[in-house]
């Protein structure tokens, strides 16, 4: 055994040299290492123990003349993504750059409030939209703001988004650009309302439905608790919907079906007590035709939505009060009014349209500075072109970005696609837009289709089961990947056999 007792001195020995070692360097961990952004920068980055590192002068640099000119893309829409997978990898390297890294599929977005669809089927990683942000060289996608745009100097600066509070400090840092097209969407309209923004939840994002969904599982499990008194019981599970839009319409149908086939049967308690009330101060649905508004009325009423017409005036903590001086208790606030343009739009030094978008002309390129271009809810046509500012659409922001992508294509093939080099390049066709009708659903398997090319113009308009059946055939096929196509299939199925998932996650 003197092998054995050997063995075991030298570990000893080993132990101690590694105590000892530690006690006299400690080592510093950092949650985050900055090295990899190194060759981005001039100024390589410098580790140093219980130093903060600080950044200077570090992004991407402009790009060479024997290099593939860049486009970077703000925003991760419609807009920005049907145009990031429209671009041609082999002419341009593509940078995106959003707080999100994912497309929602945002009319499936209230599907998934109630647990008919999960949050996974209506969102698409944007490496999947363009892979060449995954696996090209000089291509990537960076999840941080714009915070400025400096269009003389072709240069955009941004700041990285971190989350908690164990994460680094954001990180800034500039993009250079040869072509610069800004997709950032917009946001939910308040107008200037007190307490919306504290206290109603929106519905634009995937968190947005998280937290509607946890929320009204919450109100349905607290209700059901021992001593709560009858008003506070219905004050819990009252769901009030502002705005009869069809986000808001089609909540509205959402719930009351998830009211009607399953909280009935699991939460038999407090089955009676909950209810959804739309709150619209003109007409519901007002852009589809006058027979569908009143199908859809008819509809959400038999199914048990209360309709009111009404302007919000003031939003507390646990009621609404209308500009008649009533007030409206609720549990759950769903606000749906439409949107307005992003502070960073309304801040940008850059020509605007009527409603503080960005202007554009015919082409979607921004007048006064060169190779920058503007797509979907934040662009707007500029005075001077004669055009009227298009919806805030999916279906626009879509075609927008189609159209841009071909266009950027055709100048980065004409080898113009370099900075300040298309200026002399014939951009061909102006974009029109036509627009191919609406579809919303209102619950208990029935939904409106308008296929008019206006609110005036003739065309189809049906209503009904058949509708909800051209509804759900339309969106599956304008799910971005068969992935998800294959989920929301599957999501459907389960739905109807097995009911919608309660988890409360």
């Amino acid at each position: 055994m003197a092998w054995l007792r050997n063995l075991s001195t030298k570990f000893s020995t080993m132990m101690k040299a590694s105590s000892s070692s530690s006690t006299r360097t400690p080592k510093t961990t950092y949650p985050f290492s900055f090295t990899f952004l190194s060759h981005f920068s001039t100024n390589p980055i410098e580790e140093k123990p219980c130093v903060k590192p600080i950044v200077e002068n570090s992004g991407l640099e402009p790009t060479r003349a024997h290099e593939k000119p860049r486009v970077v893309v703000l925003g991760t829409g419609w807009a920005g993504c049907r145009l990031l997978k429209g671009l041609d990898p082999s002419v341009y390297d593509i940078v995106s750059v959003s707080p999100r890294n994912h497309m929602v599929f945002t009319p499936l977005l209230a599907s998934t409030c109630v647990g008919t669809l999960e949050f996974r089927s209506v969102a698409e990683p944007i490496g999947r939209i363009q892979p060449a942000i995954s696996r090209e060289p000089g291509s990537y996608f960076f999840l941080a703001n714009c915070t400025h745009i400096d269009a003389h100097n072709h240069m955009v600066h941004c700041e990285t988004v971190t989350e908690g509070v164990e994460t680094i400090a954001p990180w800034k840092f500039t993009i250079s650009y040869d072509k610069l097209v800004i997709a950032l969407g917009s946001q939910p309209s308040t107008f200037g309302i007190q307490g919306v923004k504290e206290h109603a939840f929106f519905l634009r994002e995937v968190h947005h439905a998280q937290e509607i969904r946890r929320k009204l599982l919450l109100n349905l499990m607290l209700s059901d608790v021992p001593g709560i008194s009858e008003e506070e019981k219905q004050r819990l599970l009252h769901c009030v919907v502002v705005g009869g839009g069809p986000t808001g319409v089609e909540f509205s149908g959402e719930l009351s079906d998830f009211i009607t086939r399953d909280v009935r049967q699991r939460y038999v308690h407090v089955k009676d007590y909950i209810r959804v009330t739309l709150i619209e101060a003109n007409e519901i649905l007002s852009s589809f035709d006058d027979r569908l508004r009143r199908y859809a009325t008819k509809q959400l009423t038999k199914s048990g939505v209360r309709l009111v017409r009404g302007i919000v005036k003031d939003v507390k903590a646990h009621k609404i009060v209308l500009s008649d001086g009533s007030e409206v208790p609720y549990g759950l606030l769903v606000w749906s009014t439409g949107v307005g343009p992003l502070p960073i739009i309304q801040s940008l030094d850059l020509p605007k349209a009527p409603g503080g978008r960005i202007g554009v002309d015919e082409w979607l390129r921004v007048p006064s500075v060169h190779d920058v271009f503007s797509i979907g809810d934040c662009s707007g046509f500029v005075e001077s072109t004669g055009r009227q500012t298009l919806p805030a659409l999916a279906q626009v922001a879509e075609r927008q970005g189609k159209y841009l992508a071909a266009l950027l294509n055709k100048i980065g093939k004409a080898g113009a696609g370099h900075a300040n080099c298309a200026k002399e390049i014939e951009f061909g066709d102006p974009f029109v837009y036509k627009h191919l009708g609406s579809m919303a659903t209102i619950g208990r398997y029935k939904a409106l289709v308008d296929l008019r090319q206006g609110k005036e113009a003739k065309g189809l308009a049906l209503a009904g089961f058949l509708s909800f059946f051209i509804w759900r055939s339309a969106y599956i096929t304008r799910v971005v990947s068969w992935r998800n196509r294959f989920y929301v299939f599957i999501n459907w199925i389960t739905t109807v056999v097995f009911g919608r998932d309660i988890s409360r996650l």
